[in-house]
């Protein structure tokens, strides 16, 4: 059966045993809660992922799942290039919760969440902003260099869509802890 490149959660949800979900956020969010049997597969590991997905995808129609569907759409046409056809959460794990729907979290996960990606990037730009400004006045006007850069790097994601401040935040230990990682 074809699947659309976007389902919203009233079409995903009756269909959710047939799909492979594909959680692509980061084991810190996915451990903070997930679709039920979402596999974790981190936008950054997607691409090494390829055989595996290539596999899934071979088994049943793929369901790409993140925060509010911005990565997931991006994944989705990540996939898409590499020949494998996928869908896309309208409104991610947000939009789930949001319609009543239950989000698993791994045994013995933390309960309190993790802040989406999204999110930390909003608070890591506006602090390093911040402080770029306040250490430009205090100390030397060239500080402000660093609020440009990031007031650049943000123009520069929205323009090609990726973003390299999420790439180091995923990075980060409470990005990468809890849930378990398949595959």
């Amino acid at each position: 059966m074809s699947v659309p490149t976007s389902l919203d959660v009233e079409q995903a949800r009756p269909r959710l045993r047939e799909l492979t979900v594909v959680d692509v956020r980061t084991p810190g969010e996915f451990a903070s809660g997930h679709l039920p049997d979402a596999l974790s597969i981190p936008l950054d590991r997607l691409v090494r992922s390829l055989p595996e997905l290539r596999s899934a995808a071979g088994r049943g129609p793929l369901l790409i799942v993140c925060a509010s569907g911005a990565r997931s759409d991006g994944a989705v046409r990540t996939l898409a290039s590499h020949g494998i056809r996928a869908s896309s959460l309208e409104g991610g794990t947000q939009a789930w919760a949001a319609g009543g729907h239950a989000l698993e979290r791994p045994g013995g996960a933390r309960t309190r969440a993790v802040w989406a990606m999204e999110r930390q990037v909003r608070f890591t730009a506006g602090a390093l902003v911040l402080v770029g400004l306040l250490l430009g006045l205090l100390l030397h006007p060239a500080f402000s260099l660093l609020s440009a850069a990031i007031g650049g790097g943000l123009v520069f994601s929205a323009l090609t869509g990726t973003c390299g401040m999420a790439v180091v935040l995923g990075g980060l230990p409470f990005n990468r802890r809890g849930g378990e990682v398949r595959p």
